[in-house]
């Protein structure tokens, strides 16, 4: 995601005092291609059994989330679900808000729809769209969703969409989905803030989220809106393992490929953290074939600002450490591309709520 890029999670921002224990416990289905739609259904009901909140599922270039989250609806009673993120160029406004009031009435009222732009690779090369200005777009997505989940007929004449006459011709979702946004730079967690439910970060530090909660706090200001009425949501990447060293491993493998081999974002978001010279390397050895020596630039201090990575034991601690923080709402447990679903298991069990 780019600087540009926005994903929102849903209102109701604890107080400081409470953040400790009322943060949210979620479950972010794998990125990485699974079996089949039986395997991620199997794992949403493990988290479901498991007392977690919430489970999100990507959607990059393999299966259709609104597809796999319908599936995982019907077979499962209390978990929340999510979308983590859905792609705002793949789908029209208004297609997204009919998937989105279907999923809320399939899953009796437990959806949340997190959309964001994606970037440039995954949106020209593969979906054939220019990526234009994704914080226009991504604003005016926000703004004809929730005009189409309010069962009012829908008139927009914005930059990227008209629309004029469409009115959703089903029953109107009571309530409507809340609508979470995904970013990293300044501007985009700003127009979270500003026009979205919730905020979805990833891949910061401590400190860094900190920054990054002064731009929510901006944008609220500019929508005249509370702030704590901006859900955060926490994206961790975990791997809870007897193994301490295979967690470690592929948790800074995963690290390394994101800031590495996704573009620039990934890059500059930790540049912009204090780490320069350190997503330099790594983006500068990526690209240049010695993929070792990327994952090797990313140091152990490093990997436990950014992830939970080592033996149940120390997870759960680390986890819990996040957790903590005060602009956190919910931690969602997310597993590096190289986990395989018995690590996924193990880290699903061993990181459920307590």
């Amino acid at each position: 995601m780019s600087d540009d890029e926005s994903d929102v999670d849903d209102g109701g921002h604890a107080s400081d005092a409470d953040h400790a224990s009322d943060a949210d416990r979620d479950v972010f289905l794998p990125v990485a291609a699974q079996p089949s739609v039986d395997a991620l259904v199997e794992q949403a009901e493990r988290a479901e059994s498991l007392g977690y909140d919430r489970a999100w599922l990507p959607e990059t270039w393999g299966r259709n989330a609104m597809v796999v989250l319908t599936s995982i609806a019907e077979r499962t009673e209390t978990i929340g679900l999510g979308t983590s993120i859905a792609p705002i160029y793949s789908r029209s406004p208004a297609l997204t808000g009919m998937s989105a009031a279907t999923l809320q009435e399939v899953s009796d009222g437990r959806f949340r729809l997190g959309l964001g732009p994606s970037g440039p690779i995954v949106i020209e090369n593969w979906h054939g769209v220019d990526f234009g200005n994704p914080l226009r777009r991504t604003r005016e997505t926000v703004d004809v969703v929730r005009q189409v989940l309010s069962g009012e007929e829908v008139e927009y004449d914005g930059e990227y969409f008209d629309v004029s006459g469409f009115r959703l011709r089903s029953a109107v979702p009571d309530p409507a989905p809340s609508i979470d946004v995904a970013g990293m730079g300044p501007k985009s967690v700003e127009l979270a803030g500003r026009f979205a439910d919730g905020w979805h970060a990833l891949m910061l530090t401590p400190d860094g989220l900190a920054d990054r909660m002064e731009d929510v706090e901006r944008g609220a200001e500019l929508g005249d809106r509370d702030p704590d009425d901006v859900r955060v949501t926490l994206s961790l990447t975990c791997a809870a393992l007897e193994d301490r060293e295979r967690a470690r491993d592929i948790v800074r493998q995963h690290s390394a490929f994101y800031v590495g081999g996704m573009g620039t974002f990934y890059r500059d978001n930790l540049a912009r953290q204090g780490y320069e010279e350190t997503a330099n390397t790594v983006y500068d050895e990526w690209n240049g074939g010695d993929r070792q020596q990327a994952i090797d630039a990313i140091d152990d201090d490093l990997l436990d600002d950014l992830a939970v990575a080592g033996t149940p034991d120390e997870a759960r601690e680390r986890l819990e450490r996040f957790e903590s923080l005060d602009a956190v709402d919910a931690v969602s447990v997310s597993f590096p591309r190289e986990a395989t679903i018995e690590e996924i298991n193990a880290t699903i069990d061993a990181l459920a709520p307590s």
